[in-house]
């Protein structure tokens, strides 16, 4: 006799990788909306042992979590995971796992893409040739350039330095703040972010988010920076003091910046959108299909190797596996 197909919960959109590649293998359910949750809770709730998380908009806490008593694995799509409380998962025996590497390659051209328009303002330079502004007069010079520049990126991670290499190709200099220094990389280490932002021109912000980093671009960081220099985020809105930003652009305390992230998306203050010497990206970080579709895959792939009996392929470090066992309350 076959054995029980396991009930997976799909938290998010129905993606056809995810779908396809878990119907196969499991009982998939979908989270149903607001009116009838309470009653999945007790119906579907004590069956579910996995879940796959397709979507960071859905908080994934504790008290989350003990609705499910048979839960022992949490599949999340993307790099970041800050929408799981990955700590109590580890603390309650429940493996969490994110979809790293697939997307190194992807994000690092995006955050060069984002430097770059924001250092040249190519943005602004199409929307002068569209507005037929271009045979009137010539777009002026732009203000920035990445020739004398040294950047400093805040994380040293597997996205931070595929940035890096980049940069140290074009011939700009590179250096980094992180908690500790990163093993196996030739540049600078700053142990305090103040003093890298004394020495840099532009910050590009690529560490995770979290309690842990909330706000870290503050308004003293800005200041530091001073009014030659840009900001870049590519990590998540929360890890900029959004207000701060938005006045020390207003006040020309720095030159200018690039944001691919938001501290409420996708809604963007209207203070940024009504700014011409800022860039702003839809979080195109790894949004092409090719690099989506191998996230999605990557998702699909821990959770087949954890019905298999085989450990799941990228937990991250607060479940390391094989899990402890813990007493759900």
């Amino acid at each position: 006799m076959a054995a029980e197909k396991a009930d997976v919960l799909l938290i998010g959109p129905p993606k056809p990788v995810i779908v396809n590649g878990l119907s196969r293998a499991f009982n998939l359910v979908n989270f149903p909306d607001g009116k009838e949750r309470e009653k999945f809770f007790d119906e579907r709730g004590p069956r579910v042992r996995a879940m796959a998380v397709a979507a960071t908009e859905e908080r994934v806490d504790g008290p989350f979590m003990t609705r499910f008593p048979r839960l022992e694995i949490i599949s999340s799509f993307g790099v970041g995971y800050d929408h799981v409380d990955a700590a109590w998962a580890g603390a309650h025996g429940i493996t969490v796992t994110n979809t790293p590497d697939v997307l190194t390659e992807e994000v690092a051209d995006t955050a060069m893409g984002l430097l770059l328009c924001t250092v040249r303002e190519f943005p602004q330079a199409e929307r002068y040739v569209r507005a037929g502004k271009w045979p009137q007069k010539n777009y002026p010079l732009s203000k920035a350039t990445l020739r004398d520049r040294t950047v400093g990126t805040v994380g040293m991670g597997r996205i931070g330095q595929a940035i890096a290499r980049r940069l140290a190709a074009m011939q700009v200099p590179v250096v980094y703040h992180s908690r500790r220094p990163a093993a196996g990389v030739p540049y600078r280490h700053y142990p305090k972010l103040i003093d890298m932002a004394r020495d840099v021109d532009v910050l590009m912000v690529i560490t995770p988010g979290g309690a842990e980093t909330k706000n870290l671009i503050n308004a003293e960081v800005l200041k530091t920076l001073g009014p030659t220099g840009i900001l870049i985020n590519m990590s998540r809105g929360s890890v900029v003091d959004e207000p701060a930003l938005i006045k020390a652009l207003q006040d020309k305390t720095i030159l200018s910046a690039g944001l691919d992230v938001f501290a409420r998306e996708p809604e963007v203050p209207a203070e940024l959108l009504a700014m011409d010497h800022v860039v702003l990206f839809p979080h195109l970080g790894s949004a092409s299909v090719a690099t989506r579709e191998r996230m999605d895959q990557l998702l699909v792939d821990n959770l087949l190797a954890w019905a298999a009996g085989k450990p799941p392929l990228t937990p991250v470090p607060e479940t390391p596996w094989p899990p402890k066992q813990h007493k759900r309350s």
